[in-house]
């Protein structure tokens, strides 16, 4: 089996080593704090990042002339660059994707404050710099100095896996040596939480139970995951640490409705295909699925279909870190890479939190309860968004 050769790519078929881990969750900052939390009780109430100090990564002018997601971004991705190390890179041969759902909104809801009450003179200039959903890359390469591409992705909650995918191309390819993928959310403001609660997508309960009979609907979180990924031989050459391969990607549109997965999941199922051809793996070479798995009745059950249309009655083991986590939108899909290479890692993969009535529609093997031992081996990692987009991830130890 030759990882990282595929239908879809990788281009010039370089191999891409995952070198560096950063992430900031509901369950704290830094990736010991993430698998902590995915390996115990959810957090109550809101499922904000707790005692997150932009002046860690900012001088105070600078962190006010940033947006809380921007913050993240940046410090997702200065925590993997240096869980890297020195990475002795060319600048010109270095970039950034970083995605994102929403971008500045709170930014904006705040402007819109001072215009309705004080009028369009006292709108600040920061306002555009501040709300635009490339405020994140861009903040990552100047911090950086690097002249590499510099991008944004952002299709709704798709966005991470797509990022992380778009990345690792543009090393595969050999246009870049070493990329920063992931993406960031602060999506968690009044008019946020209104438009989500009034559109029915939020759980009434306050619970995330992925894939449980009782779910109903998910619970809305923030944060950011960022993943350094690296041509292999140039880790290999400076004697990085490889924590694993982002040995495939993939992007499929169910083309169907704007908020509906389609039924059944043949969108979902032919991305998940797709990853795995880019991969070279085959269905049973895969050892776990990290799932989307929102809590919603529609998603959970399309992505089930999904995975049974792919996997046939017997699957691989799935979990959803969501249980935990909550639903990060833009950014769940790299806060969820990161959980792989941590569940690759500490070769156990995570329980479902919250997951305790089975439903008798969905036919998937769940961790559930603790997790589980297990001999790593290649991962899928699914995301899907608001649009009909689909982005899937194939991650595998090193």
């Amino acid at each position: 089996m030759q990882l990282g050769i595929g239908p879809e790519g990788p281009v010039a078929g370089r191999r891409v080593a995952i070198t560096g881990l950063g992430v900031v969750s509901c369950c704290g900052v830094g990736t010991e704090a993430l698998w902590t939390g995915l390996n115990g009780p959810p957090p109550v109430g809101e499922r904000r990042v707790p005692d997150f100090d932009p002046e860690g990564w900012f001088t105070p002018k600078d962190a006010r002339q940033h947006d809380r997601f921007a913050q993240f971004s940046v410090a997702t991705a200065t925590m993997a660059l240096d869980d890297a190390g020195e990475v002795n890179a060319d600048p010109g041969r270095s970039g950034v994707v970083m995605g994102t759902g929403v971008g500045g909104l709170q930014t904006l809801e705040d402007q819109i404050i001072v215009f309705d009450h004080k009028g369009p003179r006292r709108v600040s200039p920061r306002l555009v710099p501040m709300m635009m959903s490339n405020a994140g890359a861009a903040a990552v390469s100047i911090r950086m100095g690097w002249h590499g591409p510099s991008e944004t992705v952002t299709t709704a909650c798709a966005a991470g896996a797509h990022s992380i995918g778009h990345a690792a191309r543009l090393v595969a390819s050999g246009r870049l040596d070493v990329a920063i993928g992931g993406a960031a959310e602060a999506g968690m403001t009044g008019v946020g939480m209104a438009a989500f609660a009034n559109m029915t997508a939020l759980s009434t309960s306050g619970n995330s139970r992925p894939f449980d009979i009782r779910r109903d609907g998910f619970v809305i979180t923030e944060g950011a995951g960022a993943l350094v990924l690296e041509a292999w031989e140039h880790a290999e050459a400076r004697g990085a640490h490889i924590y694993g391969e982002l040995a495939g990607s993939a992007s499929t549109a169910d083309a169907h409705h704007i908020t509906a997965p389609i039924p059944g999941g043949s969108g979902a199922a032919a991305c998940m295909t797709l990853a795995m051809d880019d991969a070279g793996v085959s269905a049973d070479q895969i050892g776990h699925i990290n799932a989307h798995g929102t809590s919603t009745p529609l998603n959970d059950r399309a992505e089930s279909d999904a995975i049974a249309k792919v996997f046939g009655a017997a699957s691989p083991p799935v979990t959803s870190t969501k249980g935990v986590t909550g639903h990060g939108l833009g950014a769940c899909g790299a806060i969820e890479a990161v959980a792989v290479v941590l569940s690759i890692q500490h070769r156990l993969i995570p329980p479902t939190s919250g997951y305790e009535q089975p439903d008798p529609d969905i036919h998937l093997d769940i961790v559930a309860g603790a997790a589980r031992p297990w001999d790593p081996s290649p991962v899928l990692s699914n995301s899907f968004g608001f649009g009909g987009h689909n982005g899937c991830l194939v991650i595998a130890p090193a």
